[in-house]
């Protein structure tokens, strides 16, 4: 007898009663190794934008491992001061860095990847930053996945790369590794990497009791590109200055232990040990050169930005399931507590511009910043799935909330940086399903979620002294903490001659919501963080798939209205319809800049033999508004949609030796995932350095362009 198979999703943080998908009151996106494994992107965050229904995918620090996931409106990206809603956890640890919410998709290799959840709307069992969703990482262990193989690449932008993983079971032990590691000349001038990541995991399993201890290093080198003006796009190579670098390095080790109380309760411990340590050297234009009102001596200035993280934590989650007044309950109770101390220091120095826009020290560091910063997280939380019927079951959950954020100055000479900060919330939420058969689900749900300011915002929030992002700390005028307010309804199952489908509709309320509203002021990339008030996020997005034992088709399309629901008004003063202040009004219903209105992804999957497989993922985008470009009203416009297509071939030479061929962006498109208004100083002989008293850098849109075309040949053999 085959029985029918039954998906399962983790509705809390740390393991509790799997609930069957057709119970979860939301359109939850399940993908497992096989298929990320299949399509071998470089990091998570770009098999999202391949595979995943409302995932695009931003490139604006010009590496492909630095990529921002936006999912339904909501930033999950490595950039301080990117407004983050997407939390991230790896085994039920959050991995949003205390510092910023910042996700950094560099840190974990892919092959240890054994499956990933994609949770919608302000979830509050998963806690802070959960304002548009959850994504959950499990990893892979030695029992489910064993042997070993060793996979080596190579290819354009002479990539060459090599991964392994081994996977050992032993009695009740079993034991896992994997690691990758890689380097690159990169696409673009100035912009090579070198990637070394490790994973390994040791687990006990026995008969009332399991355990897990996982430890993640990472040693990165990233150098990126940047936006680029439009006026250079004919060269999209070139960088507008260099060098731009991160050195991206960490240490987390986690542990965590379940016990069998009896056979409907157990109890689910862990804990963690993290460190993060990050150092950004960036060269930065001084748009202010020869302007006797600004410090105007150097062309350019060499920014250095170092930040260490220490950051541990604990959770305990109760897990029961019990008959009460005739319905069957499954409870899950938790507590968690999250804490961080981090070092921020910057330092800047005068620099010059070569002819080719490199920098060149004219002088000594000086320091600008540095401040130490302590947070706490504290959250309780609780979800009951009650099976109210055969056909219909309710789900309950809620989380109070607690964030403190303490700021010391440790120069002694900018004692206002000095405070604390507090924000608490109960967040609730309930949702229903309706399930006829196995082949039909309905539900609906509604749910809350909090974000409380990140030490960034909190501390480069004065239009009247304004901040260089992401690099320098003022003191401020309070922020209030963001709540989300998400409604969702929907359908998924499957129909007759192998169809599936899935259809959501949902919209996301952010109040108090917070934005970084440019300055007036020197370089492009000073402002203040503000309060703005609502702001919406809604739309609806369709999955349609149908499949074979040879071929496998998914067709996934999303419409998302992300709008301002309040009047403010912000200083842009690189767009062509600012004041003669360089302000704009923004009014309810202008579009949120950064964020595509549609986007639609095909993958097509055929195995014309047991030896062979094609495969070929094609992504559309449409058009979007520049940042800055907050009243829609600039005059150069949207910057345009795009199409993508990458293909990926399988030969199954042996049993144990298969190679593969990628082709990304197949046909070789130019396009661009995001723009912003900025100012071009190089519009001399040659792009040249042209800025003086009387010569301001000129208004222009500024652009992230895409990878061009690029091949990699590899082989995977199993040992």
């Amino acid at each position: 007898m085959e029985l029918p198979r039954v998906e399962v999703v983790d509705t809390v943080p740390l393991p509790g009663w799997q609930t069957p998908l057709r119970d979860v009151p939301a359109n939850v996106q399940l993908f497992g190794a096989a298929q990320i494994t299949r399509e071998r992107p470089l990091t998570l965050a770009q098999f999202l934008e391949l595979a995943a229904n409302s995932v695009a995918a931003t490139s604006g620090q010009g590496s492909p491992w630095q990529q921002a996931v936006l999912f339904r409106g909501f930033a999950a990206s490595p950039l301080i001061g990117t407004p983050q809603g997407v939390s991230v956890f790896q085994d039920g640890v959050r991995i949003n860095e205390a510092f910023g919410d910042t996700v950094n998709w560099d840190l974990l290799p892919r092959v240890a990847i054994a499956g990933v959840q994609l949770i919608p709307g302000s979830v509050p069992a998963f806690g802070l930053n959960t304002l548009g969703g959850a994504l959950a990482i499990t990893t892979k262990d030695g029992a489910r996945y064993p042997g070993a193989s060793v996979e080596a690449q190579g290819g354009s932008f002479h990539q060459r790369s090599i991964e392994f993983e081994h996977g050992l079971q032993s009695g009740a032990i079993d034991t896992y590794a994997a690691g990758h590691f890689s380097a690159d000349a990169g696409w673009a001038q100035h912009n090579p990497s070198r990637i070394a990541q490790f994973f390994g995991k040791v687990r006990y399993h026995g008969a009332t009791a399991d355990g897990d201890l996982t430890l993640s290093l990472a040693d990165n080198r990233l150098e990126g590109t940047q936006t680029l003006p439009l006026s250079f796009l004919d060269t999209p190579k070139q960088a507008y200055t260099y060098p731009d670098r991160n050195e991206n390095r960490l240490a987390f080790l986690s542990g965590r232990v379940t016990r069998s109380l009896d056979d409907r309760s157990n109890l689910v411990a862990s804990a963690y040990l993290r460190r993060y340590r990050t150092s950004n050297f960036s060269s930065n234009v001084n748009e202010a050169f020869g302007d006797s009102d600004f410090e105007s001596d150097s062309q350019a200035t060499n920014d250095v930005l170092s930040i260490d993280q220490r950051t541990f934590g604990a959770a305990v989650q109760f897990n029961e399931e019990v008959r009460m007044a005739q319905t069957q309950h499954r409870i899950s109770l938790g507590a968690s507590g999250d804490f961080g101390r981090t070092s921020f220091a910057q330092q800047t120095q005068p620099a010059n511009l070569t002819a080719d826009r490199g920098t060149v020290a004219i002088g000594d560091f000086a320091s600008v910043t540095d401040v130490r910063l302590r947070n706490a997280y504290l959250g309780i939380y609780g979800s009951d799935t009650i099976a109210l019927s055969p056909q219909w079951t309710a789900v309950i959950s809620g989380r109070y909330n607690h964030a403190r954020i303490d700021i010391a100055d440790r120069s002694g000479l900018a004692p206002a940086l000095d405070g604390s900060h507090s924000f608490a919330r109960f967040n609730p939420a309930i949702g229903t399903t309706f399930h006829p058969g196995n082949d039909f689900t309905a539900y609906a749900t509604y749910n809350e979620g909090m974000r409380a300011p990140t030490p960034i915002e909190l501390t480069c929030a004065d239009p009247d002294a304004p901040c260089k992002l992401p690099n320098q700390f003022l003191a401020d005028p309070p922020l209030k903490a963001i709540v989300s307010r998400t409604m969702e309804m929907g359908a998924r199952g499957t129909a007759a001659r192998n169809w599936r489908y899935a259809v959501a509709a949902y919209r996301t309320d952010l109040y108090d919501d917070i934005q970084f509203i440019a300055s007036g002021v020197t370089a492009t990339n000073a402002g203040f963080f503000q309060n703005v008030g609502r702001t919406r996020r809604d739309g609806f997005e369709l999955m349609a798939g149908w499949g074979r034992p040879d071929v496998d088709i998914t067709l996934r399309y999303n419409h998302l209205n992300a709008t301002f629901r309040s009047a403010f008004r912000a200083a842009s003063p690189n767009n062509s319809s600012a004041d003669a202040n360089g302000a704009i009004d923004v009014r309810p219903g202008n579009r949120i800049p950064g964020i595509p209105s549609d986007s639609a992804k095909l993958r097509v999957d055929w195995r014309p033999s047991q030896q062979w497989s094609i495969g070929s993922s094609v992504v559309v985008a449409s058009s979007q508004y520049a940042l800055s470009d907050d009243n829609n009203a600039d005059r150069q416009g949207r910057v345009p949609g795009y199409a993508v297509v990458n293909v990926d071939l399988h030969w199954q030479m042996r049993r144990d030796v298969q190679w593969f061929a990628l082709v990304n962006n197949a046909l070789d498109r130019r396009y661009a995932t995001l723009g912003i208004l900025g100012a071009n100083a190089f519009t001399g002989p040659g792009r040249t350095f042209d800025v003086g008293p009387d010569q301001p850098p000129v208004p222009e849109q500024f652009r992230a362009t895409g990878t061009p075309r690029a091949v990699f040949v590899g082989v995977r053999v199993e040992l």
